[in-house]
């Protein structure tokens, strides 16, 4: 077994994660050089998304203060945006209640204009397809995170993308 960052791991299992962490950079290097495959918003598309006030559910939410999820919905409630925490490990983030889907989350709320993903790459793909079945508008991957087939699920679904910002700094440029 090889040492891997403190901890025991199988040599397999290392290799698949650096493969893996090499696939996310290649996707982020992508997305930086126009090579997405998918049209993404520009500094003046997303001014005149968030310019609207959207509502926006944060997939990933989580009540650890310390957590960069957490910060963002913080910020947002702040600058007077109406945010839904979606997180099926946690029943509240922020003094809200935390849903433990987007579509439970949009039945107990209503609508949102922005699914706002704070999650890994691999798990962006279906929050795409559940914000093209909620009816959402955008689908936003937070700061360091790309995702080409989620960019396309969302794009072929009708909705605009973001990907590789974070929500909160976008929205404090106003």
């Amino acid at each position: 077994m090889a040492r891997v960052d403190g901890l025991r791991m199988l040599e397999s299992d290392s290799e698949a994660r650096r493969r893996e962490r090499r696939d996310w950079t290649a996707e982020l290097l992508d997305l930086e050089a126009g090579r997405i495959g998918v049209p993404v918003l520009d500094r003046d598309g997303i001014r005149a998304l968030l310019g609207m006030k959207p509502r926006i559910a944060i997939v990933g939410a989580s009540p650890n203060p310390t957590r960069p999820s957490y910060g963002v919905l913080v910020d947002l409630q702040g600058l007077g945006y109406d945010v839904v925490p979606v997180n099926p490990s946690a029943e509240e983030v922020a003094g809200l209640r935390c849903y433990a889907s987007l579509r439970e989350a949009v039945d107990a709320t209503g609508p949102v204009d922005i699914v706002d993903v704070f999650r890994l790459p691999p798990a962006c793909p279906e929050h795409a397809r559940e914000a093209v079945a909620v009816g959402a508008h955008c689908l936003w991957l937070q700061l360091g995170i790309a995702s080409r087939e989620a960019g396309r699920i969302a794009h072929e679904g009708g909705l605009s993308v973001v990907m590789n910002r974070c929500l909160a700094v976008e929205a404090a440029r106003l």
